[in-house]
């Protein structure tokens, strides 16, 4: 639920109220990623607040990874880099071809009834599923099944698939308005079935890490549910503590 004006407290300082309202506005969808918020100055006048009040508010929603300071143009919303994430997890060497993002391959996509766990996930099951494969060093590196509501994003299975490329958050974006501001990675690891197997070339029943993913809007509404499956004997992760 956004939270609306009367509902901020206001027993707070004036610079967490500002802050607490911002953030109800960008919730509500104020403002696209593309477009650059009111001026410190603007939103100065517009609360009858001073400026070093409202940049400490700004800053507080800079600080929480929602909005960015860009120099010389404004302040907007944060769009998150998602573009290794999923593939932070694995070992990738190819210093010959200097890729960075692994290559698509759409394998099918159709309005379907989702299962009941993506349903219970998205809370609806009239989604579209997406099967695609993503190679790296022309090799199969990554076998994904992502699912996404088709209330939000109708006629994504229409779309050329020259038109849709390695990564996928842009195109909710650009072409469905759709904006992710965060998303959630579970690993665990399972065995390969024969259509992963098939897909990855490796053999059925070998170890396989499994990314299970649900994305979610600045409301915190869920946006997109995927599962990714890759060749255990590339997963790497590292965590640095202290």
């Amino acid at each position: 639920m956004v939270e609306t004006a009367s509902m901020i407290d206001t027993r707070l300082p004036a610079y967490l109220r500002l802050r607490d309202e911002l953030a109800a506005r960008i919730a509500a969808g104020e403002w696209r990623a593309d477009e650059a918020l009111p001026s410190d100055n603007r939103l100065a006048r517009e609360g009858s607040l001073s400026v070093g009040t409202v940049r400490k508010a700004v800053q507080m929603l800079v600080d929480e990874g929602l909005l960015e300071r860009r120099q010389g143009s404004g302040t907007y919303l944060r769009k998150p880099a998602f573009n290794a994430t999923l593939f932070r997890f694995f070992q990738m060497r190819d210093a010959g071809s200097g890729q960075s993002i692994p290559t698509s391959r759409l394998l099918s996509r159709t309005r379907v009834k989702a299962p009941e766990a993506v349903a219970k996930v998205l809370g609806t099951d009239d989604v579209i599923r997406i099967e695609r494969l993503r190679d790296f060093a022309d090799r199969p590196f990554l076998s994904e099944e992502i699912y996404i509501p088709a209330s939000l994003f109708a006629g994504f299975e229409t779309i050329p698939d020259n038109e849709v490329g390695p990564l996928l958050y842009p195109v909710y974006l650009d072409r469905f308005d759709v904006f992710v501001a965060s998303a959630d990675d579970e690993v665990s690891f399972g065995t390969a079935d024969e259509t992963t197997a098939a897909r990855l070339g490796i053999k059925p029943g070998e170890a396989i890490a499994v990314i299970e993913r649900t994305a979610y809007s600045i409301k915190g509404t869920p946006l997109e549910w995927r599962i990714a499956r890759g060749p255990a004997n590339r997963f790497r992760y590292r965590s640095r503590i202290g």
